[in-house]
């Protein structure tokens, strides 16, 4: 006789009290949220130009085809066992030989840990080096470190950024911040305002990190640390090399972490393969983490990645084709976006400097096509509306400003895709 389904919930009545306080006070992915509403929009059949998430479409960016080709031999081979917590061995010798050829960091292979992308290796370093209740010092807008202040229990220190400086924090902004702080987060190409930091600015900020702990050594006091999120550097516009922290000011590299992956210069998003350097004191216990939670890049991927990074010519061969792409969607996008300035819309942007984001202003507050727009939420309503523009606000990066500033991002769309969706932004704006 079988037996009838049983509910997983029962009569019970349940809500967020029945949850830990950190579940209670989380809060969602705004951008995921955005993205779920807009491929609603593309599913009812709507031509929407999708510019919300950091991600690309196969189709406009395909993944390196040795590095495929790669991940299909480690599967024939076998290689589908757990990996090492911290890393096959090939893979980690392999960043270290990549770092000396590209960005001239000469670190040993203790200093070197493999994760399932940036994100657990980001977590793993707030865990590793912050106290509940200890201050970290990051940029808003920027990608996720509130989220990562609150997962940890810590004390937030955010700095308001400005377009008169790159979207980067200054370096007295972050010597006035140093003194009880035990981490400083930086991104440089920036997520979400795809922007460069300016070389002055990182090697002053690196050597005022130096000094500060200097005189915590001659205190006793924990050091402050410096974690230096790089992923998107083999997308940069023209650095060659590109800035690093360590390469800049090696007297900063015991305290700095590192943290890099394959995911936007290899548009391998969905692989999962990240790394970080760090001194071998930090990396032990980062590794430690990540094993108890199983955050390790699968080994098919970490074999095949291992192979295409120590072969030269194909990382370049891959560079070259990555910067020839996003150049291409993000001037079409920069150069429409000015056109309509020039014609008196209230619409601005920064030029390109890399990676897969335009920081773009519509100053549209105000009454627009029969509405009253109060706030960035407002007018990102409106743009996908009126114009099928789907875009984020700053505000999904920490911001608190209504100053109508956005991140778009090209990685998913094509050029075709780019200009329908600026003649609809000008048809709307003319309205």
């Amino acid at each position: 006789m079988s037996m009838p389904p049983v509910s997983a919930t029962g009569t019970v009545p349940m809500d967020d009290r029945a949850l830990s306080s950190l579940a209670r006070g989380m809060v969602g992915s705004e951008v995921l949220r955005i993205a779920a509403e807009v491929r609603a929009a593309i599913a009812s059949g709507r031509d929407v130009l999708n510019l919300t998430v950091g991600d690309f479409d196969a189709r406009e960016f395909p993944v390196p085809a040795p590095l495929i080709a790669g991940i299909q031999r480690a599967l024939a081979a076998g290689h589908t066992n757990y990996p090492p917590s911290n890393g096959i061995a090939e893979l980690r010798q392999a960043v270290v030989d990549f770092y000396r050829r590209e960005l001239g960091i000469e670190v040993p292979v203790a200093s070197v840990v493999i994760a399932g992308g940036a994100r657990p290796l980001i977590y793993a370093t707030y865990r590793t080096l912050v106290d509940p209740g200890e201050s970290v010092v990051f940029p808003v807008p920027s990608w996720n470190n509130n989220h990562y202040v609150h997962l940890c229990g810590a004390r937030g220190v955010p700095l308001t950024v400005t377009r008169e400086h790159g979207f980067h924090p200054t370096p007295e902004q972050i010597v006035a911040a140093l003194p009880g702080a035990r981490l400083v987060a930086l991104c440089s190409p920036s997520n979400p305002t795809g922007t460069l930091m300016r070389r002055e600015s990182l090697i002053a900020i690196c050597e005022a990190i130096v000094a500060e702990n200097a005189r915590r050594a001659a205190t006793g006091d924990r050091p402050v640390f410096l974690m230096y999120d790089q992923v998107y550097w083999a997308t940069a516009f023209g650095e060659a090399p590109p800035l690093t922290p360590t390469a800049l000011v090696p007297e900063v590299m015991p305290y700095t972490v590192l943290i890099d992956a394959i995911s936007k210069s290899l548009a391998a998003t969905g692989l999962r393969v990240g790394w970080a350097i760090a001194h071998p004191a930090v990396t032990a216990r980062l590794s430690d983490l990540l094993g108890h939670v199983g955050a390790w890049a699968p080994k098919p991927e970490q074999v095949a990645t291992a192979e295409f990074l120590v072969d030269a010519p194909a990382f370049q061969a891959a560079r070259t084709d990555m910067e020839r792409r996003l150049r291409e969607r993000l001037g079409v996008l920069y150069r429409g976006l000015a056109r309509l300035r020039e014609q008196g819309h209230p619409v601005d942007a920064v030029e390109p400097q890399g990676t897969l984001y335009l920081s773009v202003r519509f100053a549209l507050q105000g009454e627009r096509c029969g509405r009253t727009l109060r706030s960035n939420e407002d007018v990102r309503r409106l743009l996908l509306e009126e114009a099928g523009l789907a875009v984020v606000p700053f505000q999904a990066f920490a911001l608190p400003d209504e100053d109508g500033w956005f991140r778009l991002s090209v990685g998913a769309t094509s050029v075709a895709a780019i200009e329908r969706g600026l003649s609809r932004l000008e048809q709307m704006l003319n309205r």
